[in-house]
């Protein structure tokens, strides 16, 4: 079951390979790849009860100078349901994306969200492999969940 500490491991700061599908959701193999650095800090300390000196969440910011971008990761624990959400805003939509939302068990975490590819609607899947060197993946299916494309990969070593 899911609790506050679930992403502790990603506390600090990162180098970070990216692996980018070029071409999304039209049957691609082609990827290309582009360092990334991120600096990760919990955010909302809990003051008292229950729950005191955890923290409701952590705030991401990711630099991709490669790419000419900065990305923005807020991850929030909601303590009655068990489940995390994740909102991602970058400097390239200027915009806050719609969340996944999901839990970890046994070191492994999947979310899940609806967004949008090129017009056409998705499933979003997040998969997050915690550890010393985590890795966070992004999966994408146009039919409802059936058939799965990752298109993006991060891995994750300590700066």
């Amino acid at each position: 079951m899911s609790d506050f500490g679930d992403f502790d491991f990603l506390i600090g700061e990162w180098t970070i390979t990216n692996e980018f599908l070029k071409h999304r959701l039209v049957g691609s193999t082609e990827w290309e790849t582009f360092p990334a650095t991120s600096r990760v800090e919990k955010v909302m300390p809990i003051p008292e009860g229950r729950h005191a000196g955890g923290h409701g969440g952590n705030l991401d910011t990711m630099f991709v100078p490669a790419r000419g971008f900065t990305g923005m990761t807020l991850r929030l624990f909601d303590p009655v349901s068990g489940l995390w959400s994740i909102y991602w805003s970058d400097s390239k939509s200027f915009r806050l994306f719609p969340p996944t939302i999901g839990q970890f068990r046994d070191g492994h975490g999947q979310f899940f969200g609806d967004d949008r590819e090129g017009g056409v609607p998705v499933r979003v899947r997040f998969d997050w492999t915690a550890g010393e060197r985590p890795i966070w993946e992004q999966w994408f299916s146009a039919d409802g969940g059936d058939n799965w494309e990752k298109n993006w990969v991060m891995r994750f070593e300590r700066a």
